[in-house]
């Protein structure tokens, strides 16, 4: 499940078509920066195993997101930090050691034609990315760009993100947290487990069931969804909406502020998830801080924005 994806097609909701895009932005933005891509260029986003590619000219590579097992014409190599490719080198990213998703930034940014504004790759509607769908065997890709940087650009590994199989999201009450009452006490203080049934839609969670209260519907007039909020079904069960959602027409207890969507997009089936309860105010202020930091990584590599 290797496709092509960008920072997400925006507008476009109301006819139907989701945003898509990288799951995990903050992964993305920095593998684009450390090959002198813009924020926004279409690179490869690798689920569970990577892809085996080989260049065709001299480029510059870099894989972020998940820490993988991967070699570079046979000899191990690291993440975060841009590799040279000459042409006929073999990079072959065999599978994920801590996390989910990876994310391959080819120097110049990945060719392929721009749908409603974005070259994101929505798998089930068929859109976007190369003819739509996932990368198979003997694809080739073209390139937009030349090669911006001449040495290579790495994350400094403190800074490097370390994905464990716990994890506590940050998450704001609402808009329908009057629905559960003391539902709402349960979900922020218990575990859940990510299920095999999580996809790029959302993240399905197991655990206690969250109860309405008595008099609460069962269900909502369906209303634009985002990524980040998260659905409680009849069953109880939370689902933590992703990037390829519109409407939906179960109440919302809360949404995860924008950062932690990128640790939601690296939970593994069988990890385990909390919620810590936050105010409006504590995310606008987590938001500006998490920006903050990556404008200053960004001017700090000399990528463009």
């Amino acid at each position: 499940m290797t496709t092509v994806q960008d920072l997400g097609r925006y507008g476009y909701q109301a006819l139907g078509v989701p945003i898509s895009g990288a799951l995990d932005q903050i992964s993305a933005m920095i593998a684009n920066w450390l090959v002198g891509n813009p924020s926004g260029a279409a690179l490869l986003e690798a689920t569970f195993a990577g892809p085996k590619v080989e260049a065709l000219e001299d480029v510059w590579v870099c894989v972020t997101g998940a820490r993988v097992l991967m070699t570079l014409n046979g000899r191990e190599v690291e993440g975060w930090t841009s590799l040279r490719m000459k042409a006929g080198d073999i990079l072959w990213i065999k599978r994920m050691v801590e996390g989910l998703r990876a994310y391959i930034a080819i120097s110049g940014g990945i060719d392929v034609p721009e749908v409603m504004g974005s070259r994101s790759t929505y798998v089930p509607g068929r859109m976007g990315g190369l003819g739509g769908r996932p990368l198979a065997k003997g694809d080739i890709l073209e390139r937009i760009g030349e090669n911006r940087i001449s040495e290579p650009l790495t994350l400094a590994p403190e800074l490097r993100p370390r994905w464990q199989r716990e994890m506590t999201l940050r998450a704001i009450p609402g808009p329908q947290d009057d629905h559960f009452g003391e539902g709402l006490e349960i979900f922020f203080s218990s575990p859940f487990v990510v299920t095999p049934q999580s996809d790029r839609m959302g993240c399905r969670l197991d655990g206690p069931p969250v109860p309405r209260k008595p008099e609460a519907p069962q269900s909502i007039i369906s209303e634009p969804s985002m990524p980040g909020s998260i659905q409680i079904p009849p069953d109880g069960k939370p689902i933590v909406l992703l990037v390829e959602q519109t409407v939906g027409g179960y109440a919302k207890i809360a949404t995860i502020i924008w950062p932690d969507i990128s640790r939601v997009a690296q939970a593994r089936p069988g990890d385990i998830i909390s919620f810590r309860k936050i105010s409006l105010d504590e995310a606008h202020d987590i938001y500006r801080e998490t920006w903050d930091q990556l404008e200053s990584l960004r001017k700090g590599l000399g990528a463009p924005p």
